[in-house]
């Protein structure tokens, strides 16, 4: 996913992930990305598997490049509606921006939408943790021993 973001020091701030960094994506709609093709549904339409997971995507890369080395973010909650049904061939752009930093600086919630060329398709609310991604994918692992 290529994200076009407010850079933070063009908006006077730190390395610190703050509310209001903001970031888009933007993606063509392919067979692949169908509701009928990823089976969550049978109309030949822009799925909304596929939007949530370019949403989520563009509010990574909101924020990764102001995270340390070896960290990422995980998806902990998602909240959307997908009002309007975009055909295949159509340009979609996701917009994501930080409304909140937990206190202690490892929760991050976004606004986050999509638009197709004709208007808004959908819209909602993500939420994401900072966390460490090789101890996360160890854990992650270890699942599968018990």
């Amino acid at each position: 996913m290529a994200c076009t973001m407010l850079k933070a020091s063009e908006a006077g701030m730190s390395n610190t992930i703050t509310p209001g960094m903001n970031g888009t994506s933007e993606t063509t709609v392919t067979e692949a990305m169908l509701a009928s093709t990823v089976g969550s549904g049978k109309v030949s339409v822009f799925s909304t598997a596929m939007m949530v997971a370019w949403m989520e995507g563009t509010a990574v890369d909101v924020v990764q490049p102001y995270l340390e080395e070896g960290q990422t973010t995980v998806g902990t909650g998602i909240s959307v509606s997908h009002v309007a049904a975009t055909p295949q061939g159509m340009k979609v752009r996701f917009t994501a921006e930080v409304t909140a930093v937990s206190p202690n600086g490892k929760g991050l919630s976004f606004k986050v939408a999509a638009y197709d060329e004709t208007g808004l398709i959908g819209d909602g609310t993500h939420e994401r943790a900072i966390v460490n991604k090789d101890k996360f994918e160890s854990r992650t692992r270890d699942k599968a021993k018990a």
